[in-house]
C-alpha cells in the first residue's frame, strides 16, 4: 500500500461575492484558521489570477473553497467555467493528495490505466484526475508545499480543536462517497488505487451499504444507497462523488448543543451521528460522530511524509 496524505479538500462557488460568507462560516463555527489567501487585488493585477480562494485548516485538515475571479470571471475562462458548473449545493471539486516524486506518481498512476491532465505551466507542481476515472471523485497529486502550511511546521498543534473550541473536533474521519455498489468501488479502490478495505458496514444515518478504503491517513467511506429515493440516492444520480465529511469529535452531545446555540438546525442522532443541515452550512454534507470505527487509522495528518511511489 501507499499512503496518501490528504493535502486538502475543496468546493467550488460559482460567484466570488458568496465566497466571503462561505469563509466566515467555517472561521465562525468551526474555528477555521485561515493561513493563506489569493485575492485579486490593484497588487496581484499583473499576475492574471482566475480565481480567489481562502486555504484554512480545521485541525489537520485543510478545506478550500474557491471562485472565479478576474480573468476567471470572463465567460470565456475554462477555468471559470469548470468552477461554476462545478458549483451547487451538494457538489465538492475533489481531493489533494501529496507525493514525494511527481513523474513517479505519473508513472504510477498510467500504469494503472489512469488518463492524467497537466494544467499549462504547473507540470512541475501538480497532476488531475478526471471525475469520471474516479467516480466522480476528481483526484488531483501535488508535491512541494501548500502556501503557509502550518502542518509541516515544528511544534504544530492541531489539539487545540478539541480541547479549546466548542466543538471539540479531533480529526477528519472521513470522506464519503456516494458510489452506485460496493463492487465498483472495491474495483476503483482496492484494485486499482491498493488502497486497503479496512471495513464494511451500514450506515443508518445515510441508509447505505459502505465499504471503507484507507487511503492514508484518512479514510474513503464508499456509501450505496439502499433506498433508490434517499438522498444519497439523488446525489448518486444527479451528481455522484463527494458526498460528505464525518469529523470525530470528543462529544456528540456538546458539539450539537454547540451548533443549536449557533440557530444552526441538524439531521441525525445527536447523541451519536449528526450533521448540520447543508442548506445551513453552504451546501455541505458534514457529519460529526463521537464514535471510533474499528480499523480505522489513527487521526492526524501524514502531511510530513509524501508519499513514496514504489519502484
Amino acid at each position: 500500500m501507499v499512503a496518501f496524505p490528504l493535502a486538502h479538500v475543496s468546493w467550488s462557488i460559482a460567484d466570488n461575492a458568496d465566497r466571503p460568507a462561505c469563509d466566515r462560516f467555517f472561521i465562525e463555527t468551526f474555528g477555521a484558521e485561515t493561513v493563506f489567501e489569493m485575492l485579486e487585488t490593484p497588487e496581484t493585477a499583473h499576475m492574471g489570477l482566475d480565481r480567489e480562494e481562502r486555504l484554512m485548516v480545521i485541525g489537520d485538515t485543510m478545506i478550500i473553497p474557491i471562485a472565479p475571479a478576474g480573468a476567471g470571471a470572463k465567460p470565456d475562462s475554462p477555468l471559470g467555467n469548470m468552477l461554476r458548473r462545478s458549483a451547487g449545493e451538494g457538489r465538492w471539486l475533489g481531493v489533494s493528495l501529496r507525493v514525494a516524486d511527481l513523474p513517479a506518481a505519473d508513472a504510477w498512476f498510467r500504469a494503472r490505466g489512469f488518463q492524467l491532465h497537466y494544467d499549462p505551466g504547473m507540470e512541475a507542481n501538480y497532476f488531475l484526475i478526471s471525475r469520471r476515472q474516479a467516480l466522480g471523485m476528481r483526484i488531483e497529486i501535488m508535491t512541494g508545499e501548500l502556501p503557509n502550511d502550518p502542518r509541516l511546521r515544528e511544534g504544530w498543534n492541531p489539539g487545540r480543536w478539541a480541547s479549546d473550541h466548542p466543538l471539540g473536533i479531533e480529526g477528519l474521519q472521513a470522506i464519503g462517497l456516494s458510489v452506485p455498489d460496493l463492487a465498483t468501488a472495491r474495483e476503483l479502490f482496492a484494485e486499482r488505487l491498493d488502497w486497503p478495505e479496512i471495513g464494511q458496514r451500514h450506515i443508518a444515518s445515510e441508509n447505505a451499504d459502505c465499504a471503507a478504503f484507507r487511503m492514508g491517513d484518512t479514510v474513503i467511506e464508499a456509501l450505496a444507497p439502499r433506498d433508490d429515493a434517499s438522498p444519497l440516492a439523488i446525489h448518486l444520480r444527479d451528481i455522484q462523488g463527494i458526498r460528505s465529511l464525518t469529523f470525530k469529535v470528543r462529544s456528540a452531545q456538546a458539539a450539537a448543543a454547540w451548533l443549536e446555540q449557533r440557530g444552526l438546525e441538524l439531521i441525525g442522532d445527536v447523541t451519536d451521528r449528526f450533521a448540520i443541515l447543508p442548506a445551513q452550512a453552504q451546501g455541505r454534507l458534514l457529519w460529526f460522530t463521537r464514535n471510533e470505527v474499528p480499523g480505522y487509522p489513527t487521526l492526524g495528518t501524514l502531511m510530513c511524509e509524501p508519499a513514496v511511489m514504489p519502484a
